[in-house]
């Protein structure tokens, strides 16, 4: 532990030097994902930085596949998984990274995140954009051997609408569904606008239609009727049937739970995209510290995610290829500005919240150097992120918007003219009382802590007073609201986004989002969003304009600022095969394979 102390106080520390060294650099060169080009994966440009473009996202396949087999793969976390394995009450990452082996949505999508017809289930769409019928394949079954059916698919959505439902899920892709009002509030016994035609189909029609419908808008992960069915409702998440001995539909089924810590998949002979190569995966928690270890002796063949920052000192580990994408989320910082009302599922805001001045916001944001985070700490692998929609979704990105660009001196400008005065080394509020900010966030890798403490440094520069406190993944999301309860001793917080295929920002940033844990609400910011899910939206060039001006708002507004966008890099023992990562590739689970018994081990 003494050791561990160590290496993070001194990262700490060469955080905070390297940082205040480069403060005299006043742009915000924000390095685009094509910025600096090494041109060969795992070598760095000139300057030492790496770019995403030169890495494939598919793996090189390397021989011929054994008959059966078994890999390992490792959940990199310093937490356990929650262990909420299914679809329709997950709320966090780490089970999704489980839940993916053995269950899946019933529709697929291409690289331009629209749903496609060569998933468990097929689409067609009525004229006015509002009515659609689903098929799901004759050979799709859960892994019981019963069949997925049109009332699984529908018993989903009135479960997610229920009253009753305390997870995360109920939003407006539900409410826009015909008749989901009347059933959640309980003046409906069944939901008018979805109707079982037989036992595969399903038609469900929405009150509008809008162009997210076929990019996410539609919730398509049934729920197992037979299993369900006579469960209170409320009592469905913590039941043993989703975390003990969950099922789904997908490649592999789940064998064995140490719940938390580790879950043993054998293959799924049913599947219907056809029989696994794999006979067994192995999902284990491995801490970001143990990873390279884990990698170079071959006790995991894949990993959910690889620490960005332990990336240059082991590009050319010899045992693995590297693929890597530019993720679908973002790192950001939020205030606190409200609360979420669990009895009308929306956003409360607070005008007398601690962080509810403007000014203030925009100060903390202007205050720090993202851009050089990105590229001292993340060799160009993360990088300055400006607005909230991520150039994950080119489409929509505004690569125009600078954002809220680094500027400490404009900062102070800010808090001396909104009346912060300062009171010795810090600033108190307008009133004359103290000032002090707490500050969360969650820990994980080496970097964690003192990229945290970096902020807390930068904001003491300004003259704010910021306690930071470091919590682990699980504890971090309940404090600031994942379940519908704020902790009032939050004032600020430093998490990720996971964007979801559907660019459409409702989900995060809307007033009836539980995800929107700044509890930010504004009459603009409804009124933008209701733009970019109307008729005229179906306008790519419309919904464009709609989301650059929301962007500009949300960069006003500070609600929350992001900090950095991300690639994601993610290496793969050689004797794998069929495996790729990111959308769009068409490489399945069930495809994946090994070429060999024991996985290679790393040559020093």
């Amino acid at each position: 532990m003494k050791k561990s102390f160590l290496s993070v106080l001194t990262l700490m520390l060469a955080l905070i030097v390297v940082l205040a060294a480069c403060s005299s650099d006043k742009g915000n060169n924000t390095p685009s994902p094509g910025g600096n080009t090494g041109g060969e994966t795992g070598k760095p440009a000139e300057d030492g930085l790496y770019n995403i473009k030169d890495f494939s996202n598919v793996k090189t396949n390397e021989g011929e596949p054994i008959k059966g087999g078994s890999i390992t793969y490792g959940l990199v976390s310093d937490t356990p998984f929650e262990g909420i394995l299914n679809f329709n009450f997950y709320g966090a990452n780490p089970d999704a990274n489980v839940l993916q082996w053995f269950d899946e949505p019933l529709l697929t999508w291409d690289a331009n995140y629209v749903y496609t017809n060569d998933g468990a289930a097929t689409y067609e769409v009525s004229e006015d954009g509002r009515t659609f019928t689903f098929t799901i394949r004759d050979n799709v079954n859960w892994q019981d051997g019963k069949p997925v059916t049109a009332e699984d698919w529908e018993f989903a959505y009135e479960v997610i609408g229920h009253k009753d439902y305390n997870g995360p899920r109920y939003g407006q892709n539900f409410t826009n569904v015909e008749g989901m009002a009347e059933y959640h509030d309980g003046k409906a016994k069944k939901i008018s606008g979805i109707k079982v035609l037989s036992e595969k189909q399903l038609q469900i029609t929405f009150i509008k239609s809008n162009p997210s419908l076929l990019t996410g808008g539609v919730w398509n992960y049934p729920l197992a009727k037979h299993i369900f069915g006579g469960m209170e409702i409320s009592k469905m998440s913590s039941s043993k049937e989703v975390r003990e001995k969950p099922i789904g539909f997908g490649p592999f089924k789940l064998e064995s739970i140490v719940p938390g810590e580790s879950v043993v998949f054998v293959k799924n002979p049913d599947y219907w995209r056809g029989e696994p190569n794999l006979d067994k995966v192995t999902l284990k928690v491995v801490n970001p510290t143990t990873i390279v270890q884990q990698l170079e002796t071959g006790a995991v063949d894949l990993v959910s995610e690889f620490p960005i920052e332990q990336f240059p000192d082991n590009a050319k580990m010899s045992n693995v290829e590297y693929l890597g994408n530019i993720d679908r989320a973002y790192s950001y910082v939020g205030f606190k500005l409200g609360t979420w009302d669990k009895e009308k599922n929306t956003v409360k805001p607070n005008p007398d919240a601690k962080m509810a001045d403007v000014n203030l916001r925009k100060a903390m944001a202007m205050a720090v150097d993202n851009d050089q985070v990105g590229k001292r700490f993340y060799h160009g692998l993360r990088w300055n992120a400006t607005t909230l929609i991520p150039p994950s979704h080119p489409e929509f990105h505004d690569s125009s918007n600078p954002g809220l660009v680094y500027n400490p001196e404009e900062a102070n400008r800010i808090l001396d003219e909104a009346g912060y005065k300062k009171n010795g080394e810090f600033r108190t509020n307008p009133d004359g009382s103290d000032l002090v900010i707490n500050f969360i966030s969650m820990t994980g890798s080496d970097i964690a802590e003192p990229l945290s403490r970096y902020y807390v440094q930068s904001w003491a520069a300004i003259g704010l007073n910021v306690n930071l406190e470091m919590i682990e993944f699980n504890t971090f999301y309940d404090r600031v609201g994942s379940k519908g309860e704020d902790d009032p001793k939050v004032d600020v917080y430093q998490a990720a986004w996971g964007v979801g295929i559907d660019v459409n920002p409702q989900n995060l940033y809307g007033r009836e989002a539980l995800f929107n844990f700044s509890r930010f609400a504004s009459e603009k910011n409804d009124e933008l969003l209701e733009k970019g899910m109307s008729a005229e939206a179906f306008d790519v060039n419309v919904r464009k304009e709609v989301y650059n001006e929301w962007q500009k708002l949300m960069t006003e507004e500070v609600p929350v600022f992001p900090t950095l966008y991300r690639a994601v890099v993610v290496p793969v023992n050689k004797r794998v095969l069929n495996y790729a990562i990111g959308d769009g590739t068409k490489v399945y689970l069930n495809e994946l394979a090994v070429n060999q018994d024991k996985p290679v081990v790393a040559t020093k």
